[in-house]
């Protein structure tokens, strides 16, 4: 028997995989060819407005600061992204959105609001309602796992290192 849990699962999976899959494509077509997924998404958690901090903006992420360097580093000679010392306090690197990376980053959230409209326009207010509270629960529960299993590799990489002052 096939039960709605079932439907649902495979449709969570299923929209999480199209999703990427279409932004892959969109980009790979468009104008913004030279872009992944990953320096779209960074551009996104960057922001159009004003500067952030690299570590900010790492941690909104869930990446290391030296990952985001890599990433930022390409995104700069791309174009996209410019980085300077801050001028109160020099040890802070911040990150802005040049124009072209303020222009892809308004294409990505134009995607986005499509499918938000698409699917909650012919919802009733209290449907529209539900799908958000339901969204939202969902987002919570996965947030907690990543935390769990971060919490869990944090303690292993901690219990390693000190293994190793051991010896």
């Amino acid at each position: 028997m096939y039960s709605a849990e079932n439907e649902f699962a495979e449709g969570l999976l299923r929209i999480f995989d199209n999703v990427l899959l279409t932004e892959e494509k969109a980009l790979s077509k468009g104008y913004f060819s030279n872009l992944s997924i990953a320096e779209l998404h960074t551009l996104e958690a960057i922001g159009p407005y004003e500067a952030r901090a690299m570590s900010e903006t790492a941690a909104r992420l869930g990446i290391t600061t030296g990952t985001l360097t890599v990433a930022i580093d390409r995104l700069v000679r791309k174009g996209y992204v410019e980085r300077y010392r801050d001028s109160k306090d020099r040890r802070v690197v911040r990150i802005c959105l040049t124009r072209q990376g303020k222009l892809a980053y308004r294409m990505h959230a134009k995607f986005h609001k499509l499918l938000v409209k698409r699917i909650m326009d012919p919802l009733s207010e209290e449907d529209r309602n539900r799908m958000a509270r339901l969204v939202r629960e969902v987002d919570q529960f996965i947030k907690e796992q990543y935390e769990k299993y971060s919490d869990e590799e944090r303690a292993r990489n901690e219990s390693k290192k000190a293994e190793g002052n051991e010896k």
